[in-house]
């Protein structure tokens, strides 16, 4: 039996914080499926096609994920996927009780799904896509943050929205 997990987020936009989790994950499981979720209370800069696609380009040459988008309950897309595990990311200890939280509503949505916790690099440990955002529009370089086309695209959308 292969074992898939799901990376779900908003992923607005796909930083190396993301990156670094989706390569270490694919060192754990058979598969690994990058669900952006389609979530419009958080008022995303980009559109859910635009960000699919930008996490496609950064996953481009990694074996075993792929990239797909959804706009149900999370734990209802996990197991139409036939995968048992959920990987959320934890930057911070201010992460932990959010995420908590999550798990625990999501183990009593649906207890056959684990949800994984991982930490990126500590290198990419203080990366949001909010802080992101925020230092793009007051015109910082991004290139230690998110790849070249990434910050490309985020500056153009910052322009076009002011």
């Amino acid at each position: 039996m292969k074992r898939r997990a799901v990376y779900p987020g908003t992923f607005d936009p796909v930083t190396y914080g993301h990156i670094d989790l989706i390569k270490r994950a694919v060192k754990i499981f058979d598969e690994v499926i990058v669900a952006v979720a389609d979530n419009t209370e958080k008022a995303p800069l980009f559109a859910l096609k635009e960000r699919k696609q930008m996490l496609e380009e950064a996953t481009c040459d990694l074996k075993r994920v792929s990239v797909e988008s959804f706009n149900c309950l999370m734990v209802d897309y996990v197991h139409s996927k036939d995968a048992n595990v959920v990987i959320r990311g934890l930057r911070m200890i201010s992460d932990f009780e959010y995420e908590f939280q999550m798990a625990l509503t999501n183990r009593k949505l649906n207890s056959d799904i684990e949800i994984v916790f991982m930490m990126p690099n500590e290198s990419y440990s203080f990366l949001s896509s909010k802080l992101i955002k925020e230092v793009a529009s007051l015109g910082a370089n991004l290139s230690e943050f998110v790849p070249s086309f990434v910050e490309k695209r985020l500056k153009e959308a910052l322009k076009k929205k002011r």
